[in-house]
């Protein structure tokens, strides 16, 4: 918080000093301290009461808000990047952008209108929260789940979205692989009548996981992957009602977004993986960075590959009808032999044997040339142990369902795989470390969802060294 906080210099600070997550109630009161303490700026402190305050309290005020015009592009919030690959980033959205974006996404591909109801659970650190609080700018309404969404039970998602009347849920990849692992079937235990679309975004959904939607909400919902970014706070490539839904892809780019897939040479490629360009300017791109006057590192970071064009930072495949294949972070994108393979690929084939919870994969690579060493992680379900008949296993179905370069030199069992808050994989972070840098010069603690989650992979590099 003060790594982001710090570089807006604040004046007021509003905190909750607790908040309960399942049966437990943690206090933070001390870390609101430690962040007041670290913002020399900050001039007041509101304390916002977390069990007691009342909606008349909330709504005590003006019945009538006074509203002042500004510029298009005037500044109306700052969101900030993960800070798993360096400094956040504060990146500056403006009115217009965010507003026009958000009407268009929210009207025309998640079809929301006044009286439907959108649910999507989401801390307030991710884009995904701006984007559910937008659904008011159709008059749709917004249901907001305080704490653990899956206590008491893995089904409690589904059970919030028959008591609300949900028309549209959001729900993470991981969440509907582990009801189908689970043997869930929402339709049948909730009625979920109202629900019309679906959306999947935070990671690649695996194809299983579009048929098991299919076959458990039935044809009449519309299964929406997709896939953008803090950086444009909206969604880059997407489906919606006018667009067919290919098992185990996303439907193509975003109405209005001039998405394309770029080789080295930046030639546009199709059929073969690329960098996720944008070739127009879109509204919602951010105005800057906040304290980046003279826009260097703004530029740096989004147009130093390809001049003039959106280098996004995503590594992506699209077929030749225009649906897409997200396949991890370019700069996680495994290099071996002189081809490039995304991490994604590898995650669909490990994470279906019904031994294996989670998997991460990194290439070291070799300084002289050769092939390096392609090193695959995995965390075991419980009353699985990872042994050499899985080993070979897992390499035979790398080998047969990819190629023999997917084939990893070593697989090796850790407790957790590190993610951060918003459950992305932190690949990048744990190659830098097997490389030899210190933990906290390429990942906070407080990124992560598990705090500990990293250890093993310390340890780990102590070996290798």
């Amino acid at each position: 918080m003060i790594d982001r906080f710090a570089q807006l210099e604040p004046k007021v600070l509003l905190a909750v000093t607790g908040y309960r997550y399942g049966e437990r109630y943690f206090d933070r009161t001390a870390e609101v301290a430690e962040i007041r303490a670290g913002l020399p700026t900050v001039e007041q402190v509101l304390i916002v009461p977390y069990d007691d305050a009342s909606w008349p309290d909330i709504l005590d005020g003006p019945a009538d808000p006074g509203f002042d015009p500004v510029p298009f592009d005037h500044p109306l919030c700052v969101l900030f990047s993960s800070g798993t690959t360096g400094k956040p980033k504060a990146i500056v959205h403006s009115h217009g952008g965010v507003l026009i974006e958000h009407l268009k996404n929210h009207l025309l591909s998640f079809d929301l209108h006044p009286g439907d109801r959108l649910q999507w659970f989401t801390t307030t650190t991710w884009m995904v929260w701006n984007a559910l609080v937008s659904a008011l700018l159709v008059r749709a309404s917004i249901v907001l789940i305080d704490g653990d969404p899956q206590y008491p039970d893995l089904v409690h998602p589904w059970r919030i979205a028959e008591q609300a009347g949900t028309t549209m849920m959001g729900a993470s990849p991981g969440f509907l692989m582990a009801c189908r692992k689970a043997g869930v079937h929402p339709a049948r235990e909730f009625d979920l009548s109202r629900l019309r679309q679906l959306g999947a975004v935070g990671s690649p959904l695996h194809a299983d996981g579009f048929r098991w939607v299919q076959e458990e909400l039935g044809p009449d919902v519309l299964l929406n992957v997709g896939s953008g970014g803090t950086d444009v706070c909206t969604g880059i490539v997407q489906g919606g009602p006018w667009q067919p839904v290919v098992t185990g892809e996303i439907s193509g780019p975003c109405l209005g977004v001039d998405a394309k897939a770029f080789d080295e040479q930046g030639r546009e490629v199709v059929g073969q993986l690329g960098e996720l360009v944008i070739t127009s300017p879109m509204p919602s791109m951010p105005v800057g960075f906040w304290g980046d006057t003279d826009t260097s590192r703004y530029r740096a970071a989004y147009f130093a590959e390809y001049p003039g064009v959106w280098r996004h930072g995503d590594w992506i495949r699209f077929s030749d009808t225009g649906s897409c294949v997200v396949t991890g972070r370019s700069d996680a994108t495994l290099n071996r032999g002189g081809v490039r393979l995304g991490t994604a690929e590898f995650y669909a084939v490990v994470e279906e044997f019904d031994e294996i919870a989670d998997s991460l994969i990194v290439h070291l690579e070799d300084a002289d040339g050769g092939s390096g060493e392609l090193l695959l992680f995995v965390t075991m379900r419980p009353g699985y142990e990872l042994d050499d008949a899985l080993r070979q296993r897992i390499g035979k179905a790398l080998r047969s369902g990819l190629s023999p370069r997917h084939v990893p030199d070593t697989v090796l069992a850790v407790p957790s795989i590190p993610r951060n808050r918003t459950g992305k994989k932190l690949e990048v972070p744990v190659k830098r470390i097997l490389q030899g840098a210190g933990t906290e010069d390429v990942v906070s603690r407080d990124v992560l969802a598990e705090p500990t989650s990293l250890d093993a992979f310390v340890s780990y590099a102590g070996r290798l060294r």
